[in-house]
């Protein structure tokens, strides 16, 4: 990394295993995760959100999917090796030590905390929730049937506190929205766990793939339904121009052909599916943006 010259060989070798268990070189975490938070703090200010607000929300947002990478990693790091997709993670290859990692994870989430400094009391206090879920989501998987929708519990935690840190309060709206990005997660997460379902079955973890069985791609296609149910019923109570409804036809079209890719259950096929729910994420965003500006 090019970027790191002005540290030592091993400073810089150190940082770079910090990094890969970060998973910053893989942002679509992150953008599935900040996505929601985006669309909450549009809808929340009724368009361009305060800049600090905003800025305090992205950047938190980027630190607690990295914090979310490292105690997940922590919690499987007897499974990764035995897993085709994460056999080369730190841990399972040995480059990285217990210590480190919880070190790291403290860091991160100090530094999440001071995100928090500029915004209002109400949005401290409901960051506490979202710490617990997404810090104990990676431990539910060795015993809760479907370990994704309390990923989505914990993916979907930033939309209440948007709106907190905006009007100060937490809307119905909000919570629509909460219960939306819920299905969502729970419908992209599935199909990532049908990527890895073979090897999930060997080792013993739970996932929504297994618990739903040969129905899993259907399941997975019907929480992306009632995502849009629930999207739909978000746009109705804003009043949405008809930039947010090409969008979410633009979701609808985009998940059918999701279904398509993943019925064949080609691992390969459903890693790229998940991968792609990012173009739903900022269309989406996109038919807000068009909305608030009087498109």
């Amino acid at each position: 990394m090019p970027f790191l010259s002005f540290l030592s060989p091993k400073q810089a070798e150190r940082l770079a295993v910090y990094l890969q268990l970060m998973r910053a070189d893989k942002p679509i975490g992150t953008l599935l995760l900040l996505w929601p938070t985006l669309w909450a703090l549009w809808m929340a200010a009724g368009g361009l959100p305060d800049f600090g607000i905003l800025f305090a929300f992205v950047l938190g947002t980027f630190l607690m999917r990295s914090a979310g990478c490292v105690i997940n990693d922590f919690a499987d790091r007897n499974f990764d090796g035995a897993v085709a997709r994460t056999k080369n993670r730190p841990f399972a290859t040995g480059k990285v030590s217990t210590r480190e990692a919880l070190l790291l994870l403290l860091v991160l989430c100090a530094a999440a905390c001071l995100c928090l400094l500029p915004l209002n009391t109400l949005t401290k206090l409901m960051s506490l929730p979202a710490l617990l879920l997404a810090l104990s989501y990676p431990f539910t998987k060795r015993f809760f049937p479907l370990p994704q929708l309390y990923l989505g519990l914990a993916f979907s935690f930033g939309i209440p506190m948007a709106f907190a840190a905006v009007q100060n309060h937490v809307p119905p709206l909000a919570w629509l929205l909460f219960a939306a990005n819920a299905c969502w997660t729970l419908a992209y997460d599935t199909i990532y766990a049908m990527a890895d379902k073979e090897d999930d079955l060997k080792i013993g973890i739970q996932t929504s793939a297994i618990t739903f069985g040969r129905h899993d791609a259907e399941a997975a296609m019907l929480c992306h339904a009632l995502f849009v149910l629930l999207m739909a019923a978000a746009g109705c109570a804003i009043h949405a121009r008809w930039p947010y409804w090409l969008a979410l036809v633009y979701a609808v079209w985009h998940q059918c052909g999701q279904y398509r890719a993943i019925r064949s259950r080609n691992r390969e096929a459903c890693f790229k599916v998940f991968l792609s729910n990012n173009r739903i994420g900022w269309a989406l965003w996109l038919g807000l943006l068009a909305h608030y500006s009087g498109g």
